[in-house]
């Protein structure tokens, strides 16, 4: 196995067990809640605008184009191996060679489609929430996070 595979996969343990065990690289203290409250209470932070989140923003705005660009180059897809198969069974042998096209226009397609969906859903996607009485920007986070608040949890609505 290369160097590189082997260092990938014990990054990507450590960071699951990290996470299944609640582990942080720098602790922080969490905030103190009311005991009246400790049920009802949800913590924001005030979402920092980041150059990710700006082109999230813009591709989420073509969604349409894409999702139909996408269905056009599925079909594409499609015929491209139809031709390669039939190709192969008109000849009564397989050919290795027929299919070379098709499978690397399928790599391209997928790799061009994980970039375009990581390039739509940042994690402030998934975490973005208003709040009503407040204005800007607001993501869920956790007790122990920089600039956390506690909000009552029927003050945030998602989005």
């Amino acid at each position: 196995m290369k160097p590189t595979m082997m260092y990938t996969i014990i990054i990507i343990a450590a960071i699951v067990l990290m996470s299944a065990f609640g582990l942080t690289l720098s602790p922080t203290v969490p905030l103190k809640v009311p005991a009246d409250m400790l049920g009802d209470v949800l913590y924001v932070c005030p979402a920092a605008d980041s150059i990710w989140d700006g082109i999230a923003r813009g591709v989420i705005q073509m969604r349409k184009p894409l999702i139909i660009a996408f269905l056009f180059a599925i079909m594409l897809l499609m015929a491209v191996w139809g031709w390669a198969l039939y190709q192969n069974l008109l000849k009564d042998k397989f050919n290795r060679d027929a299919f070379k096209n098709p499978w690397s226009y399928t790599k391209m397609l997928f790799w061009a489609t994980v970039t375009i969906i990581i390039l739509m859903y940042t994690p402030n996607h998934f975490r973005s929430v208003h709040l009503q009485n407040a204005g800007g920007d607001w993501v869920l986070c956790e007790n122990n996070t920089p600039g956390a608040r506690a909000v009552r949890a029927n003050m945030v609505e998602t989005r």
